[in-house]
């Protein structure tokens, strides 16, 4: 196997696969391939049992500043119109009611003034405050044997999308394989990118490949590679393995808590599994771990390639360690693993969400979560956290932990842009048909006062915040 291209795609994930979809329908780019090393399109991450299901908006993230919500919002809205467009039958997806909880004085206060005062009820306008009364109605287990006496307060949205990222990953692959000009190969593992006068020439256990522009999306590995070809010197990974626990059907829909301050990991939240509803799901879970994949100990010499055991790299990990937050942090999220005794720390995170759960109601999933790597800047000692971009002559790398593949699409049509000036202008991006296919088909309707949701309803961008950096 060889061939010529003008742009090659490392990376059958939900961001390579994003890309393919885009340059392949919607630019003119001559010759396009996709080179996956599993056997499998969304073998790894973008598997559904891998990761959270959820298209993140910003709304019920409640470590998301209104600055971040504001650009992650423009991302899922893309997302979310390509699945209203082409999954009518919601076979890649689920929408339901999606809520943000607070218990407490403390948190009831910090929910109303993130609605009222940070101007998130305006920039959600399906987003609405409900107390005790109406939360009993939505998710009946969640107040069910709850203290009467406890104030209680939730941000809910009944348009919550559960999405298959593996399905949706396919679904992209597909869409752009019926273009002629399309290559898709898998199992093919690339063991040695090149630099030439003229681009790239792509080593891989299936043969060689040659192309004017290349975009590694390979997750993990996508900061190894970089650092092979001489970029992200000043970035290491501090890997982070998500599992979850399951239980009978509990919830109808998703349920998070709030964000502790200071941690950079998703908040532990329940929610019915987007194929099985019947099944509710409680995590993640947040596990470091000196590997690259979930349960592949090949995968432990790739984190010691990326890592470097070098200085800067030891004393940024002591520095981002010993916070006082994220250290027990880390502590307690090593003990929800081990038999018998991980269950049992677990279950007060499980019943803050759903207060009658007892200890047999849950068992750890196997088979379930991925690995995120968190990207740590050397320069600095300290997590960057989101999406790490490096751009190189002629070649993307993405690194893409949560909310990567909620934003997917608008990190392919940025890249598609910086791709057509890589290829010399030789090509055009027509992203007003790329709007069509997704962002257009997104449902805005009546807000939760019954008037009608006017942002962005004649197609404009609610991007307030189109920066270099996703998040």
């Amino acid at each position: 196997m060889s061939g010529k291209y003008d742009l090659v795609i490392v990376g059958g994930g939900i961001s390579g696969a994003s890309l393919l979809y885009t340059t392949a329908k919607f630019t003119d780019i001559g010759s396009i391939a996709l080179i996956e090393k599993e056997s499998e399109i969304a073998a790894i991450n973008s598997h559904r049992t891998n990761n959270s299901q959820t298209l993140h908006f910003g709304d019920i993230e409640t470590n998301y500043t209104l600055e971040k919500a504001e650009e992650v919002k423009e991302g899922a809205e893309l997302l979310a119109g390509y699945l209203e467009r082409y999954d009518a039958d919601r076979e890649m997806h689920a929408k339901r009611s999606k809520m943000v909880l607070g218990v407490g004085d403390e948190e009831v206060e910090q929910l109303e003034r993130r609605y009222h005062e940070e101007g998130f009820g305006d920039l959600f306008p399906k987003l609405r405050p409900i107390d005790r009364e109406e939360i009993a109605e939505v998710e009946p287990k969640v107040v069910e044997g709850r203290d009467p006496h406890v104030d209680m307060l939730a941000l809910q949205t009944p348009d919550g999308y559960v999405v298959d990222y593996g399905q949706t990953t396919k679904s992209f692959v597909e869409q752009a394989a019926e273009e002629s000009n399309v290559d898709v190969y898998t199992g093919t593992e690339v063991t040695d990118i090149t630099p030439t006068l003229d681009g790239y020439t792509i080593e891989t256990t299936e043969g060689r490949f040659d192309c004017d522009a290349t975009v590694v999306a390979a997750g993990s590995h996508s900061l190894q590679i970089a650092k092979e070809l001489g970029y992200g010197e000043d970035k290491v990974l501090l890997p982070v393995a998500g599992s979850f626990f399951l239980a009978d059907d509990l919830l109808n829909g998703k349920v998070y808590t709030l964000q502790m301050k200071k941690l950079p990991f998703a908040a532990v939240h329940g929610d019915a599994d987007v194929h099985d509803p019947s099944i509710t799901r409680f995590g993640p879970t947040a596990k470091l771990v000196p590997t690259l994949e979930r349960g592949r100990i090949s995968t432990v010499e790739d984190f010691l390639d990326v890592f470097g055991l070098n200085a800067a790299a030891f004393l940024s990990y002591a520095n981002i360690l010993s916070d006082r937050v994220l250290l027990p942090y880390v502590l307690r999220n090593l003990v929800y693993d081990v038999p018998e005794i991980g269950p049992k720390q677990f279950l007060p995170h499980v019943q803050k969400v759903v207060p009658s759960v007892e200890l047999d109601d849950i068992q750890r999933a196997k088979g379930y979560g991925g690995v995120r790597p968190q990207i740590v800047d050397t320069k600095e000692k300290s997590l960057d956290m989101g999406e790490a971009k490096i751009v190189g002559d002629d070649v993307i790398f993405n690194i893409t932990p949560s909310p990567g593949a909620s934003t997917c699409l608008k990190n392919a049509m940025r890249d598609t842009h910086t791709l057509l000036e890589f290829l010399d202008g030789d090509y055009e991006f027509d992203e007003s048909a790329f709007r069509a296919d997704t962002i257009d088909n997104f449902p805005r309707g009546e807000t939760a006062d019954g008037s009608v949701d006017m942002d962005a309803a004649d197609g404009s961008s609610t991007d307030a915040a189109d920066t270099a950096t996703d998040d």
